[in-house]
Order: structure tokens, then sequence, then C-alpha cells
């Protein structure tokens, strides 16, 4: 079903319910890992995703359409996200390196994590990168969204976006040459 169809029935009395079923099933799987590429833990994820979407359904009446749906949710999905582990950074009073070193002893031990070893490595590289670099990254190579995209749900210039990526991507060819 298209946003605009979605959003109508989202609106009207008698099919909110039903458009915001519609809405969880067509998106919850590209949020879920959208966050899992960034907090790592399934159970966080889990969580982060739940509230996401309580989140859309207080907010999505307020929705003005200025952007795309899916750049809304993903707005929603990475603020939710650089939340959580800014409040773990300190909960804990760690500094990024230790958050990161935790991350990376749950990516090691998840079940769920499958691939080789240079999956592994990328993963672990990926961790290393500050939270933003890490998001521009994931949104552009794992979930194929232009720059202009990214753009809109990061409220950052494409300019300083292509920078980000090709930092990024620089940082994780030094890390997996090295390891």
């Amino acid at each position: 079903m298209e946003d605009q169809e979605l959003l109508k029935k989202f609106r009207c009395p008698e099919s909110k319910h039903y458009a915001f079923n519609l809405l969880v099933r067509q998106y919850q799987q590209k949020i879920y890992w959208h966050i899992r590429k960034m907090v790592i833990d399934h159970d966080d994820s889990n969580d982060l995703t739940q509230e996401v979407f309580i989140k859309v359904w207080n907010s999505l009446d307020n929705f003005r359409g200025d952007s795309q749906l899916y750049t809304w949710l993903y707005r929603i999905a990475t603020n939710e996200c650089l939340n959580f582990l800014n409040k773990k950074k300190k909960r804990f009073f760690l500094p990024i390196g230790d958050v990161e070193a935790e991350l990376m002893g749950k990516l090691e031990d998840d079940p769920l994590i499958s691939g080789d070893e240079i999956q592994l490595k990328l993963q672990k590289a990926l961790l290393k990168l500050p939270p933003k670099q890490r998001l521009v990254f994931n949104m552009k190579y794992y979930d194929e969204l232009k720059y202009e995209e990214i753009s809109q749900i990061l409220g950052t210039s494409v300019g300083a976006l292509k920078a980000s990526y090709h930092l990024a991507v620089k940082k994780i060819e030094e890390y997996v040459s090295k390891n």
C-alpha cells in the first residue's frame, strides 16, 4: 500500500488501527535492522523498535508529509539509536571506547550475527566509527539510500554526508587491512 493511502486510512478513525498495523508490517523489519546495525544487541534493538513505533503512533497525526514516510521513520529510529547510545555511555560513566568494546563483545557472542571472517571484521570496523559516521555508512552501504534521502533523515548537507561516508570507508579499509 502506498504511503499516502496509508496516511489517509490512519487519519480516518474507523481504519486508524488497521492502517497502523499495515505501517508496522511494512516498515518494522527495515527499522529493526537499521537499529540493530547501530546497537548490535537483539533485545535492545527490539525494545528500540517498539519505542520507535510508539512514537510513530503518538505523532503520525502531526506528520505533515514534507518528506517521505520512511524518511520520517528512519529519522525517529536514528534519533532513538543515538539517544540510546548516549544514555548507555552516561549511565555507566563509560568512555565511548568502552561502549564500543561492550558492543564488540556482543557482536562476537551473538548467534544471530553470522558471516565469514571478513564480515565480522567489517562489523568490528564499523563499531570503531563515531556513531554518525556509522549511521551514514550503514544507510548508504546496507540500506542503499541515496545521499539526498540520508540528508533528509539526518538533517545534514549532501556534501557533509559524502565526506563522512568517504572518511568512514577509509577508516574501515585501514581497520580491515591491519587486523
